[in-house]
């Protein structure tokens, strides 16, 4: 739980990406910060090596002061890299969602930059629904894809929240959404599989749950979706939600989505610009039925600003 994990105190282990890798002998380091007006002493002593990152054991000499304040005082806003600069301190606003509230995310879902306090003010004016997902972006996201075939890509894994509240909604409209960023899809389409894997069984842990890569195209569940309307699926969750007491749905997913998988509840997608050999465009690819194209070569012919601080689309199939 990455809410949980950002309050720990005094100590915690975390799995990272470490930058030039070999200057770090293997030796214990150690550096003084001033958070919150006082001297704290950071360690961080590295561990074993998972796949392509490191567990990395952190602690500090105050255990009054958070992990999650320890990284607001020393670490550094990840703008895109594209950009060529240092941080500034406006990007601590600008590359931030106005509705943004659980730390956890490598990168801020850009799509969701395009909507002020004012335009989300007029969104409830009109009487249109909207609720808000979590989704910790992982920086697989931004891995770009270089297998000549998709099935040699590893997708990352991601971790979700979902409210009870957000899939009464779903309910309500019959589990179809409007989508803000690509995040958001990958979240709203995998509940559909969860929702699935409940059909059978509604005592399933949360881990249980999580969605591999290939799941939406090959095995038991895909066999399964043929007999489960995406309405089907959420009010399994809301069951799931009510046979163990709970408020929200803590899991993850490792969906990929390409050209031919089959949207269950995004009927329209608002997003940015993106780059060519990633995931994201595939995404779209899919969404649009291949028929991508002649919107991005509209975009490059007017000068559309692409990636992170770009313009913005609504994508309707």
């Amino acid at each position: 739980d990455y809410e949980q994990m950002f309050q720990t105190t005094g100590s915690c282990s975390w799995l990272c990406m470490i930058g030039n890798l070999k200057k770090w002998k293997g030796e214990t380091l150690r550096r003084t910060f001033e958070v919150k007006g006082r001297e704290v002493t950071l360690s961080a002593e590295r561990r074993e090596d998972v796949g392509k990152s490191y567990r990395v054991d952190f602690s500090w000499d105050d255990n009054t002061v958070s992990f999650a304040e320890l990284l607001d005082s020393v670490g550094e806003l990840p703008i895109p890299p594209y950009l060529n600069r240092e941080t500034h301190e406006s990007d601590k606003t600008t590359y931030q969602t106005v509705y943004s509230k659980i730390k956890g995310s490598v990168a801020a879902p850009t799509a969701g930059l395009h909507f002020t306090s004012d335009v989300l003010a007029s969104l409830d004016a009109h009487g249109i629904d909207r609720e808000e997902v979590t989704l910790h972006v992982g920086a697989g996201t931004f891995k770009p894809v270089k297998s000549e075939e998709i099935q040699d890509h590893e997708m990352h894994t991601e971790y979700i929240c979902v409210h009870r509240q957000t899939l009464e909604k779903l309910i309500k409209h019959n589990a179809c959404a409007i989508a803000v960023g690509t995040t958001s899809v990958r979240t709203l389409e995998s509940l559909y599989y969860m929702g699935v894997k409940l059909e059978k069984n509604l005592d399933l842990s949360e881990d249980e749950l999580h969605v591999c890569q290939w799941e939406p195209y090959e095995g038991e569940t895909f066999e399964m979706a043929a007999n489960v309307t995406p309405l089907k699926a959420i009010q399994n969750i809301l069951a799931y939600l009510d046979r163990h007491s709970l408020n929200s749905l803590h899991s993850s997913t490792q969906i990929i989505i390409a050209p031919g998988y089959e949207y269950k509840i995004v009927k329209m997608l608002v997003t940015n610009f993106h780059q060519p050999q990633s995931t994201l465009l595939l995404l779209v690819s899919a969404f649009l039925h291949g028929d991508w194209h002649k919107i991005y070569d509209y975009a490059l012919a007017h000068d559309f600003r692409f990636l992170s601080y770009g313009d913005s689309s609504l994508l309707i199939p």
